[in-house]
């Protein structure tokens, strides 16, 4: 045994030692925190995976995966689909009381906090209202210096990243904007429909939207859209603040935790991304 032990990679012999002494320290808050792990590695964007999909996202041993996977899928927190796996179905009969009775606005706060901390920037949440975009949740920057925002607060649709992935999930939207005239608000404000239709396909090709300067001289914003059930667009969320601290090399290094919110958000509503099924 002992020379067994010797042939194996330092790393899988610690591995293993790990895993053996969780199981005889009967340690549930090690095992929950595995079954966390492998959990964690389904996402909207990856919403089947085999057990080397998961191995390599947990970076746990092949025969440790292989044994939670197994109860997992036994007590319904996955489904098996031929050789990989899903979240199971029964994990939504659960999830379904979580957000019972509760406003999208009070789900979804929590993680503008979290993008806010990750980011140091304000994040909030907008929804169209008419030919408007509003404010209706957001997190503050703690920097002194801070664009003026509040929950309330109206913008126009065509000027702002808000505004544009609000626009580009929502043609009838799209097209009224477009029958009236695009006001100038800076320099940089989108004036002509031409523009803003090309700017509108741009976003809805990429997932996400950066501006600078549209809405208001030295302020930058990158959002992306957040999908219901029946994939329509609930709203944006978006990271803002002074293009002194987010200049577009910055809004562009913010795209991932950007997008990285959306889904958890979408997902948290049970929602699903256009084209999915």
């Amino acid at each position: 045994m002992g020379k067994w032990l010797q042939m194996r990679p330092a790393s899988s012999v610690s591995s293993m030692a790990s895993d053996a002494a969780a199981k005889s320290s009967g340690n549930p808050l090690l095992v929950l925190g595995k079954i966390t792990s492998i959990l964690d590695s389904f996402s909207l964007s990856k919403p089947v995976q085999s057990l080397s999909d998961i191995r390599e996202s947990t970076r746990m041993p092949t025969s440790t995966v292989q044994r939670l996977v197994t109860n997992l899928v036994s007590q319904g927190f996955l489904d098996r689909e031929e050789d990989s796996y899903r979240i199971g179905m029964r994990m939504a009969y659960w999830a379904a009381p979580a957000t019972r009775g509760m406003e999208v606005v009070d789900i979804l706060s929590p993680l503008l906090k979290t993008l806010r901390d990750t980011t140091g920037e304000t994040a909030c949440f907008f929804k169209s209202e008419q030919h408007y975009r509003v404010c209706v949740a957001m997190a503050e920057t703690r920097h002194a210096l801070r664009r003026e925002m509040h929950l309330g607060k109206i913008a126009p649709l065509h000027a702002g990243s808000a505004g544009r992935v609000l626009l580009a999930w929502d043609p009838e939207l799209m097209e009224a904007v477009l029958r009236d005239p695009l006001a100038s608000i800076t320099e940089s404000t989108i004036t002509t429909s031409e523009e803003l239709a090309v700017a509108v396909k741009q976003t809805l090709r990429d997932g996400f939207a950066i501006t600078v300067g549209e809405r208001e001289d030295g302020a930058s914003g990158l959002s992306a859209p957040v999908f219901d059930s029946a994939a329509g667009l609930v709203g944006a969320v978006t990271i803002s603040g002074p293009t002194l601290r987010m200049p577009l090399e910055t809004c562009q290094e913010w795209v991932e935790p950007l997008l990285t919110t959306a889904e958890h958000m979408t997902r948290l509503i049970g929602g699903r991304f256009p084209g999915e099924s």
